[in-house]
């Protein structure tokens, strides 16, 4: 047997090699699980596979030039060559086994068995390349206990190195980790080589037939090593430094970026995310300071009217579009320090400090302006709201009670025909006490400017053109603002007021009737309607003959709007007052058609002329079938009747769609127009009026035979 000996410098130098190996690939482990992008991270997993493959095989080789025989000793190339390459991939391996998130026990096992059977398969590749003859021998107990101890030595590395990989500033354990693992290394290397047996006769056969010199292979893999380690470990020191400075300018930015984000979190949680106007929270604090200051104040609800129908009609885009305009508006045009917020909804709050009463009208009304300038997507709608205010002190001395008067109030601005405001007064709890001082107000305001009558158009559903309009009755109160319809006719009806208070309505439609046929407007007519009481009495018949004659109004241009309800209280009077009525020429008119139980079985008997779909079926034509063929059903009726049918309550353009299909012969609702006083009528629609009777004249003219 030939008998082998080992250099001591080179011994010395394997086992710094491999520890400078083990070392790397701690490195290249904690850097690859460190780094995010999977470009990056791949880089360096491949730098790092390459550093520590070639520090294993590095120490290998280094261990076999160590090792010296009485021949000549040479290396192949090409199996030196694969013993490299299968060094680098079983360190591409551990390092892509330790960058995981977790490393269970069976993992970590077959990590090691895969890992060290790779090294030992370099080892024994390298062996191979002295291409010995006769061939090495190896004695099966060294042998067997290299292969453990590689894979052992796999194990600690692999365990090492992940438990290692995300400690910082770790240089002391890592140096020590190194030791533990290059002595492991080395320990198989030379358990490895003390299992070789070579013969006394045995040749190198690398050697012989011109193989890499020993000097040669020395030189090139301590080269080779060191080179590729320094240049791993200076780029990795460089971007460490360099993490450390963006890590460092990092902290500093996220340390800003998280104060911006906690103002921003702040100021979200007291602002609405849609038009960034104070919330409720923020609107009670805001209130609750004016409290404080000790003046006196206003606290004003605004609501759209209708604001779910242009939801409905054109998206939620166009609506939030409508609504961040009239915050926009709203900003604009209050002072700085008056609150302006979103509650929710569409519904909006205002506090301002109020220098004088009188202010509160005119402050309302530029309010209202601001919001029917609105608009939405581009689009040309018809937005209008209603205001309630409530004033500090005298309706409540707190945010919560401040907000509840005024959203009170608002709801009566509602009530008395939208697009108005409406100061909260006490009587708006409905109590017995408030309502006898409304009546006595109510009695004195009868015959002054206090009440007045607004109109609301109606058109011809072929053309469009206005045929007339349905006159409401609007109060305004001195100290209350607007007081809701229903609540007139109400307190006008339990307190025998009705019959002086219809006459005046009569009176006045038929005054205002009369001064747009003067003006030119011929084809209009008038509705009005009559309330239970005065349908029960003789005397509707003289106030209605009256009213005409006093204004000489032809009865054609008069049409009284009676309600199911009405008529069935006192079926026989009802139907002799209206037939006389009727047999004036004025025109009968059945309000609400669709809701009565036996309006059928009287319909043949009255005289009407025209009956009114109430609007409740209208509202739902949209998503209700069975409502579309009751409209279609009341149609028929109606023509089949010959009377004209008006659908009431049009609030979009999907409805006013549907009505027309079906038949209806006049429309009514907001769509086409709110009620609106006497002079707003007249700018709203008297042009088109007359442009349409013009156009009605050269028709006739140009039709005229000659």
């Amino acid at each position: 047997m030939l008998v082998g000996s080992y250099n001591p410098l080179f011994v010395v130098l394997s086992i710094l090699v491999a520890i400078l190996a083990s070392f790397t690939a701690l490195d290249m482990a904690s850097r690859v699980s460190a780094t995010q992008p999977r470009r990056t991270a791949a880089r360096w997993l491949l730098a790092g596979g390459v550093a520590m493959g070639a520090g294993i095989w590095s120490m290998h080789f280094v261990g076999m030039l160590a090792f010296r025989l009485p021949i000549p000793l040479g290396y192949d190339l090409w199996l030196t060559l694969e013993s490299l390459l299968v060094a680098v991939a079983a360190s591409l391996f551990a390092l892509w086994l330790v960058s995981r998130a977790t490393l269970p026990h069976l993992r970590l096992a077959l990590g090691a068995l895969l890992m060290g059977l790779g090294i030992a398969w370099m080892h024994y590749v390298g062996m191979s390349a002295l291409r010995m003859q006769p061939a090495i021998d190896y004695d099966r107990v060294w042998f067997v206990l290299s292969i453990v101890i590689a894979v052992g030595a796999s194990w600690s590395a692999l365990y090492i190195a992940f438990r290692l990989r995300t400690v910082e500033h770790a240089l002391l354990p890592r140096l020590i980790a190194s030791v533990v693992m290059g002595l492991a290394i080395v320990g198989m290397h030379y358990t490895g080589m003390a299992a070789a047996r070579f013969p006394a006769d045995a040749v190198c056969g690398a050697a012989a037939s011109g193989g890499v010199p020993t000097e040669w292979l020395a030189a090139c893999v301590v080269l080779l090593t060191v080179g590729v380690m320094a240049i791993v470990l200076i780029f990795s020191l460089q971007e460490q430094r360099m993490q450390s400075r963006l890590l460092h300018l990092r902290n500093s930015m996220l340390a800003a970026s998280l104060d911006d984000a906690r103002k921003e979190l702040f100021h979200a949680s007291q602002h609405d995310a849609l038009t960034r106007l104070p919330n409720r929270q923020l609107s009670h604090e805001r209130i609750e300071q004016l409290l404080q200051d000790g003046n006196a104040f206003a606290v004003m609800s605004i609501d759209l009217d209708g604001f779910r129908h242009i939801n409905g009609a054109f998206g939620s885009p166009v609506g939030d579009a409508v609504l961040m305009d009239i915050a926009e508006r709203l900003r604009r045009m209050l002072p700085p320090e008056d609150l302006v917020g979103r509650l929710g909804g569409d519904q909006f709050v205002i506090a301002t400090t109020l220098k004088t009463a009188n202010e509160v009208d005119a402050y309302a009304e530029r309010i209202i302006l601001a919001v029917n300038s609105a608009r939405g997507g581009g689009r040309d709608l018809r937005i209008t709201g209603s205001l309630g205010m409530a004033l500090h002190p005298d309706h409540g001395n707190s945010p919560a009670q401040l907000i509840a008067m005024a959203e009170t109030a608002m709801r009566y601005a509602k009530q008395a025909g939208h697009n108005t405001h409406t100061v909260f007064a006490d009587w708006m709890n409905d109590n017995v006490e408030q309502d006898r001082h409304l009546l006595e107000d109510l009695r004195k305001a009868i015959g002054t400017s206090q009440l007045s009558l607004h109109y609301q158009p109606r058109v011809h559903a072929e053309n469009g053109h206005v045929s007339g309009a349905e006159a409401l009755i609007r109060w305004r109160h001195p100290e209350h603002g607007y007081v809701p319809s229903e609540r007139i006719i109400r307190l006008a009806e339990q307190n025998g007021l009705m019959s002086v208070l219809g006459t005046w309505i009569l009176e006045e439609a038929c005054r205002q009737m009369r001064c747009w046929q003067d003006a030119g407007y011929h084809d209009w007519i008038i509705s009005v309607n009559v309330s239970d009481r005065q349908l029960g009495s003789q005397q509707l018949l003289d106030d209605v003959r009256s009213a005409l004659e006093r204004n000489e109004l032809e009865p054609a241009r008069l049409t009284l709007e009676i309600s199911e309800s009405a008529m069935m209280r006192d079926t026989e009077t009802t139907i002799a007052v209206l037939r006389n009525v009727a047999a004036l020429g004025v025109g009968i008119s059945i309000d609400n058609f669709g809701t009565g139980v036996s309006s059928l079985l009287h319909l043949k008997r009255l005289p009407a002329s025209e009956i009114k779909i109430d609007r409740a079926f209208v509202l739902t034509l949209e998503e209700s079938d069975e409502d579309v063929v009751i409209v279609s059903a009341i149609v028929a009726l109606g023509h089949a009747l010959n009377l004209s049918v008006v659908a009431a309550g049009i609030e979009t353009p999907a409805q006013r769609a549907y009505v027309e299909r079906l038949g209806c012969d006049q429309l009514q609702g907001v769509l086409l127009g709110r009620a609106v006083s006497a002079e707003s009528f007249i700018r709203l629609h008297g042009g088109s009026a007359r442009q349409a009777a013009l156009d009605a004249r050269l028709s006739s003219f140009h039709n005229t035979p000659e």
